[in-house]
């Protein structure tokens, strides 16, 4: 099973669409489904917008505003303040998604990207699991 890993040093998202295009193609599956799944809990995948950078710019702050850190309700601050709020985000978002594949392609709409959701301010290296069948 091949694994995608995307560098996310920041909050943010990050589109690693070409990466999965790459995985597709080499596959050799003309019809099928294409599923990802983020091997961490505190980082998610959404398919988004790629044209214009201010869609991802609004959608982050929109979740930023709908799980604040620094909350005292949180008490899992093991590792600092944005620890709890990022499992909360990718509670809320997917861990997980399946695209259809159509004739060898997969069926994104032109204005779709696919994107990892890092929710900690320092996240690192993320892997993404890629099954094609």
């Amino acid at each position: 099973m091949p694994i995608i890993n995307v560098q996310a040093d920041h909050q943010g998202l990050f589109e690693f669409t070409q990466q999965v295009i790459t995985i597709v193609n080499n596959s050799g599956i003309t019809e099928g489904l294409c599923t990802l799944f983020v091997q961490h809990t505190s980082a998610s995948l959404l398919i988004q917008e790629n044209a214009d950078p201010s869609a991802k710019r609004d959608l982050e702050a929109w979740l930023n505003r709908l799980v604040p850190e620094g909350d005292l309700l949180y008490t899992h601050r093991l590792e600092g303040t944005d620890d709890m709020p990022a499992h909360i985000k990718a509670t809320l978002t997917a861990t997980n998604l399946s695209i259809p594949i159509i004739n060898s392609k997969l069926a994104l709409g032109t204005w779709q990207g696919i994107f990892l959701w890092e929710h900690r301010h320092m996240g690192g290296r993320r892997s993404i699991a890629v099954h094609i069948g």
